[in-house]
């Protein structure tokens, strides 16, 4: 693979990745409520999932899911009602943030590993995530050479971006609950919470194309 199409691929994917969804959400949740430090569990259960969801679709999972209904319903379903329950959960959260307010305070019960395992599960259980890579990554395979080396490095690319840029939102988490009162910190998790839940039924309501 040359350097052009890797840069190309990597530019694609930052704008794809920036672009505010599950994963950077709970990002910039986990930095808000455990601190950025604890929030790299969930950094790295997301990147995680990206090695989970490119490998699934360079074994020929993502074909499965666009052309069997069944199984990119059974999969879609799970994750909008994940997602749906974690967002549940944001709303419904009083001491949280108001906990990471007060100094000395205790991080929380939440262990790194449940934070690690929601961002994994948020991606992993996401069909538009098989679909996209399915039509995306093809685009930058050539081909001629090993398929495998190259979607481990297109893997690799994406995984460090992705985790740069949920360090990005989690370290403003991080700053900005520093700043805000605590009425402002709650909302700030209420809003991440409202817009997980409109994610969820924005999947609940996502169609397999058909051709």
């Amino acid at each position: 693979m040359d350097i052009v199409t890797l840069m190309a691929f990597a530019a694609v994917s930052f704008v794809g990745i920036a672009t505010p969804g599950p994963t950077v959400l709970l990002a910039l949740t986990n930095g808000s409520r455990h601190g950025l430090r604890r929030a790299m569990a969930g950094m790295i259960g997301a990147v995680l999932s990206d090695f989970v969801l490119i490998g699934a679709v360079a074994v020929g999972l993502g074909a499965l899911l666009a052309a069997s209904e069944f199984w990119f319903s059974m999969l879609k379903w799970a994750g909008a009602a994940y997602l749906a329950f974690l967002g549940i959960m944001l709303l419904r959260s009083k001491g949280g943030i108001d906990a990471a307010l007060k100094a000395g305070a205790p991080a929380g019960a939440t262990s790194t590993f449940s934070i690690g395992l929601k961002s994994f599960m948020v991606a992993a259980t996401n069909p538009k995530g098989y679909l996209f890579f399915s039509a995306f990554l093809p685009q930058f395979i050539d081909p001629a050479l090993p398929q495998a080396t190259q979607y481990a490095l297109l893997a690799l690319t994406f995984a460090v971006l992705d985790f740069l840029i949920m360090f990005g939102y989690a370290f403003f988490g991080s700053q900005a609950v520093r700043f805000l009162k605590t009425s402002g910190a709650l909302w700030l998790e209420r809003a991440c919470g409202g817009a997980l839940l409109a994610l969820a039924g924005s999947l609940a309501f996502y169609r397999r194309a058909t051709v």
